[in-house]
């Protein structure tokens, strides 16, 4: 019997769960296995292997469209392709999950989904979380990326994750991170970066917010690395605040290792998360790491500490003060990116990406 898997993304859009898709759906081409992707999202194409058959629409008019619209046409297509050509696919849901585990059910397929963020980032609906929590339980497998996130997620709807953490490839980041940029930080400045899409969750407002606690003898400059709707908030936070001389919006970079290799902090403000890759990108290039300590991921990464500092969700005056008193005594510090360093093992990519293999085999 052929194994064949369908990957379940209707947006495919520009962050850590993208990554993750390349990453697995390249790994998983190598088996003996025939995958077919159904997105909304043509233009992403040219990030998969070859051998993986496109399912979905094949032109660029859905791109822009919202993760809802794009939802409603994969749903389409996966209706319609189970019902005229009674395929059997294993369903692996990287998105919408509740989605393809209705329709996969219908039609009597196994179904695995794979949840990307803390449970605290869920839909505050009550109505959207009670059908969440019925159907997920409909799932043939969950799986998630960090072992609080599994613990939070079995708290509040009741079913029992696998935890997998994200395969890395570190000879990646540090190739592109050798790319030269132009002179874009001054060497007596205290540089800092933070790079992620500019939305409520990634709570850059925070770093703006410290900014102006750090000392003024290290010079801090602020670099900010990603595009979004709060784009226009915290351009208008920085002008009335006259602190524009300090922190700099660049908008999205395809490429934004060379900045973290040139920086001398890398910083997560985030309310919730899953694991970010981020993090593991800034160990990689053996960045020091100041992380909020929100649910679920940062923490397992900075180990609760011991490989970069934490503080609290929303304190921009702990964050200040995690800042200023690496200034004061930076090789003390610097230790924790060496420990970080070290234990990227945990993130192996062929010890994480044959987990997932591993799983999905058990459906086939």
């Amino acid at each position: 019997m052929k194994k064949n898997l369908l990957i379940y993304i209707p947006s495919i859009e520009e962050g850590g769960v993208e990554k993750n898709l390349y990453i697995l759906s390249k790994y998983l081409s190598k088996k003996s296995i025939n995958i077919s992707l159904l997105t909304c999202n043509f233009d992403k194409i040219h990030f998969f292997s070859k051998s993986i058959f496109y399912l979905g629409p094949k032109n660029n008019f859905w791109i822009k469209k919202s993760r809802k619209i794009k939802n409603l046409i994969c749903m389409i297509i996966l209706f319609v392709n189970l019902i005229f050509f009674n395929k059997k696919y294993l369903v692996f849901a990287f998105q919408s999950s509740i989605t393809a585990i209705i329709i996969s059910k219908i039609f009597g397929n196994k179904v695995v989904t794979r949840s990307n963020s803390s449970p605290e980032g869920f839909s505050k609906f009550f109505f959207y979380n009670t059908i969440y929590s019925f159907f997920i339980k409909f799932a043939d497998e969950v799986i998630v990326n960090s072992n609080e996130f599994s613990k939070l997620f079995f708290k509040k709807f009741k079913k029992k994750p696998i935890t997998i953490y994200n395969p890395f490839l570190p000879k990646i980041v540090k190739k592109l991170s050798k790319i030269k940029i132009k002179n874009f930080f001054l060497k007596n400045n205290l540089n800092i970066i933070s790079v992620g899409r500019l939305t409520e969750q990634k709570n850059h407002i925070i770093q703006l917010k410290a900014i102006k606690y750090i000392k003024k003898k290290y010079n801090p400059n602020l670099t900010i690395i990603g595009k979004g709707y709060k784009e226009k908030y915290l351009k208008s936070y920085i002008e009335n605040n006259n602190i524009n001389k300090k922190v700099k919006l660049i908008g999205y970079k395809k490429n934004p290792f060379p900045y973290i290799l040139k920086s001398d902090i890398l910083i997560l403000s985030s309310k919730f998360e899953g694991l970010p890759n981020i993090l593991l990108e800034a160990q990689c290039l053996k960045k020091y790491i100041i992380s909020s300590r929100c649910s679920s991921g940062p923490k397992e990464i900075l180990m609760n500490g011991k490989a970069g500092d934490l503080f609290s969700v929303n304190d921009y005056r702990g964050l200040a003060n995690k800042i200023n008193n690496y200034c004061k005594n930076k090789n003390k510090f610097k230790k924790k990116t060496l420990v970080g360093f070290k234990n990227l093992h945990r993130f192996n990519y062929n010890k994480n990406c044959q987990k997932y293999y591993e799983i999905l085999n058990n459906f086939f």
